[in-house]
């Protein structure tokens, strides 16, 4: 177990300090632009689509945007309907991590995280923002180099042996570890880039990792969940759209898993590349199906939306 808990604690932590650089770096260089940019371009779904998207990719982080628009959702400075388009947005924005990551540039990391140094030396504000974003790239390629250390312990246990050997429930627990492990850290990226590291030794099989994709997908709504608590009822009706459209993608996608192993592997050979491009196909054809029924959408996620705030002292009076 050591062998696998120290590397990956190591690989976890070191990845999201890079994301988090890259993000600081990035919201340095946007500035107010970005709150403004989501307030101003919402006017309809599509607009919310485009905004949502640009907005992921200047942020690296569908979770960071959910929370800052759940956030004007409170402020009353745009409706829950006006937000669905964002939603929608962020599931595209959210691959460019995992593409970024296949391209496979990790013996750059130390030369990166080099220049990243000298850069924030810099007194300009933008060379150091820059700076930022290179060192956080950086770092998260050494995070990824740690993950890799626990190809190797994991494909030796017991568990995983006996998972892998479950053809009928296989898939099936792939989906749930992605649920589970991205809920936890908080990060559907820090999943890919797991799963990237296992399947790149092919310790698992790219039906199980492409599984894993689809339940980070769902994991990863929990941070909204949690950031619309105590908040205005729309707020929660977001949260409850960005889980719904998450489910809809998943039930949609798990029959056809095998038939994406297929499609990926004919448009890449290297393993973390397929990985990368299923969660694309699967963010992009999800959010397209839902884009032209935001209303019908709309409806549903308020028919299963929290109708009211939960109130602590009325739980306990009961």
């Amino acid at each position: 177990m050591r062998e696998i808990i120290i590397p990956f604690a190591t690989g976890i932590t070191l990845f999201l300090f890079g994301m988090q650089l890259m993000r600081i770096g990035l919201m340095r260089i946007s500035g107010d632009f970005l709150h403004s940019f989501l307030y101003r371009f919402t006017k309809t779904p599509y607009h919310g689509f485009f905004t949502g998207t640009v907005a992921t990719l200047l942020l690296q982080s569908s979770s960071a945007v959910t929370v800052i628009t759940i956030g004007l959702i409170n402020a009353h400075l745009i409706t829950f309907y006006q937000s669905i388009g964002i939603i929608l947005g962020t599931n595209i924005g959210t691959v460019a991590t995992a593409e970024l990551i296949a391209l496979n540039i990790g013996k750059w990391a130390v030369l990166l995280l080099l220049f990243g140094a000298i850069l924030v030396l810099f007194p300009s504000k933008n060379s150091r923002a820059i700076g930022l974003i290179s060192g956080g790239f950086a770092i998260i390629f050494l995070g990824m180099d740690a993950l890799q250390m626990i190809a190797t312990p994991i494909q030796n246990s017991k568990i995983m042996q006996s998972v892998l050997a479950m053809e009928e429930h296989k898939l099936f627990i792939g989906l749930l570890f992605g649920i589970v492990i991205t809920a936890i850290i908080q990060s559907s990226s820090a999943t890919t880039a797991i799963t990237m590291s296992m399947i790149y030794y092919q310790n698992i099989p790219l039906t199980f990792g492409i599984a894993v994709i689809l339940g980070s997908n769902i994991g990863t709504c929990f941070t909204a969940i949690l950031a619309s608590i105590g908040g205005s009822i729309e707020g929660k009706q977001m949260a409850t759209a960005h889980l719904l459209l998450n489910i809809i993608g998943v039930i949609i996608f798990y029959p056809l898993i095998i038939p994406l192993a297929l499609i990926v592997q004919s448009l890449a050979e290297y393993p973390p590349t397929q990985i990368a491009h299923a969660q694309l196909i699967f963010n992009l054809v999800n959010s397209l199906i839902i884009l032209p029924f935001v209303k019908p959408f709309a409806k549903l996620t308020i028919l299963l939306a929290p109708k009211e705030n939960f109130n602590i002292h009325k739980f306990w009076r009961k």
